[in-house]
């Protein structure tokens, strides 16, 4: 049985470990995606900011800022995406289980969010190529924050 101190401390400290977590991930994601536009000679995606700008109504005021805006953006959300990780912990999932539904989580959302917000095709139209890489980024994201998190929450 829990008090509402151990309870308290137990959700503070799953959020303050997946934001940890989270960042870390977030850092992997960035290294396998310049890797990846390396290779490919692809240029760095301005969808963070599209998305921002769609939600918010607000525009970056000129190509500079928005790719700051961009990188920002993938950051924040990226870290803050660690949350889930700590909670799906919590609530007893753990390891390799939490590590996927994680991903499933964070693609998941992604592949609902940006063909509604315009930025991207639904995954049925997307190119074989393009969702495996978008995927392999995202599992890289996944698998680096389970990792961290598992690393960190001992318990």
């Amino acid at each position: 049985m829990h008090t509402n101190n151990s309870l308290v401390r137990e959700v503070g400290t799953a959020i303050g470990v997946g934001v940890l977590a989270g960042l870390a991930g977030t850092l992997a994601m960035t290294v396998s995606q310049m890797i990846e536009m390396k290779l490919t000679e692809r240029k760095p995606s301005t969808v963070p900011a599209d998305a921002v700008a769609k939600v918010l109504d607000v525009k970056p005021t000129n190509k500079q800022q928005k790719e700051k805006v961009s990188q920002e953006v993938h950051y924040t959300y990226g870290t803050t995406w660690g949350i889930p990780r700590g909670l799906l912990t919590l609530a007893g999932l753990k390891g390799w289980e939490a590590t996927l539904a994680h991903f499933v989580a964070v693609w998941g959302t992604e592949q609902i969010m940006l063909p509604n917000l315009k930025l991207a095709p639904p995954i049925n139209e997307e190119e074989p190529q393009a969702i495996a890489t978008d995927a392999l980024h995202h599992a890289v994201y996944a698998i680096a924050t389970g990792l961290v998190y598992d690393a960190i929450d001992q318990s």
